[in-house]
């Protein structure tokens, strides 16, 4: 009878917590559901701010990204404060929180301070065309953690932004002018200097390719089996893979038509007859 009562007077607590509790949850869900509107309103705002604005496409990416984590944190901690849990209990409960998630997630904080490092000394930036981290692609997005590229094939590249800040970046956009060193072998029965002709009028007949600073042909090497020539030319970013594969396709008709032979290997089988 006594185990009863005790069952019974542990039902009615429990009870009576429920219903004290279910003001503040009902708050709390209702909170939640407004907060997640407003942020989601806020990070279109922001969107809108900077579409307006003629601000680094860097900068906006980063910001927002920024500025959305920073809303559901703060959305967060008023959600929880609503369902009772004290400030200060819930200040010491995020730092010993934080400071295991940080030894857990060390690359995640290393990844967030290398896109700060990459937001303040802009190696690279949306739009230019890199080489990083053995992959060759277009920068489409950087976010707090990680950086987004395309590839020539349209696929996606994720490379984590604290590999990029402490690694080896190629940016081919940084200078509007790019420079190719094309190497064409040559026969050594065939005019070095008719071959040079060839190839510098190659140069000027085409419209993408620069006359300043000029063309400039040499003897790069002596092969084994060819006379190895360096065609030295300069173009604009937007223009140097349509003036590259112009002077390959180019070279090889105009050597074949002037009898200029490009060596290729060869292979010689002999059959040994007993």
């Amino acid at each position: 009878m006594e185990e009863l009562t005790d069952l019974q007077a542990h039902v009615d607590n429990a009870i009576d917590w429920i219903w004290k509790l279910l003001p503040n949850l009902v708050i709390a869900i209702l909170l939640l559901i407004i907060g997640l509107w407003v942020v989601k309103f806020l990070n279109r705002m922001v969107r809108k701010f900077f579409e307006r604005k003629d601000y680094d496409l860097t900068l906006e990416t980063f910001l927002q990204s920024f500025i959305s984590i920073t809303l559901k944190i703060i959305l967060f901690v008023l959600v929880v404060t609503q369902l009772g849990v004290k400030t200060s209990s819930l200040v010491a409960m995020l730092g010993a929180a934080g400071l295991a998630i940080g030894l857990a997630l060390q690359g995640s904080l290393a990844n967030f301070a290398g896109g700060v490092l990459i937001l303040l000394f802009k190696p690279f930036k949306v739009g230019d065309f890199i080489s990083a981290q053995g992959v060759d692609g277009t920068v489409k997005e950087i976010s707090i953690f990680n950086t987004k590229l395309n590839t020539f094939g349209n696929q996606l590249a994720v490379i984590p932004n604290g590999a990029l800040s402490n690694g080896n970046v190629i940016n081919y956009n940084a200078e509007p002018l790019r420079r190719e060193n094309y190497t064409v072998g040559i026969g050594y029965s065939s005019n070095i200097k008719t071959a040079k002709e060839i190839l510098l009028k190659i140069c000027a007949d085409n419209e993408h390719i620069l006359e300043e600073p000029a063309p400039e042909v040499y003897v790069g090497s002596l092969g084994d089996s060819s006379v190895n020539l360096s065609l030295r030319f300069w173009a604009k970013n937007e223009n140097f893979w349509p003036a590259k594969f112009y002077v390959h396709e180019e070279s090889k008709l105009r050597f074949d038509n002037a009898g200029i032979e490009i060596p290729f290997p060869q292979r010689v089988v002999h059959n040994m007859k007993n």
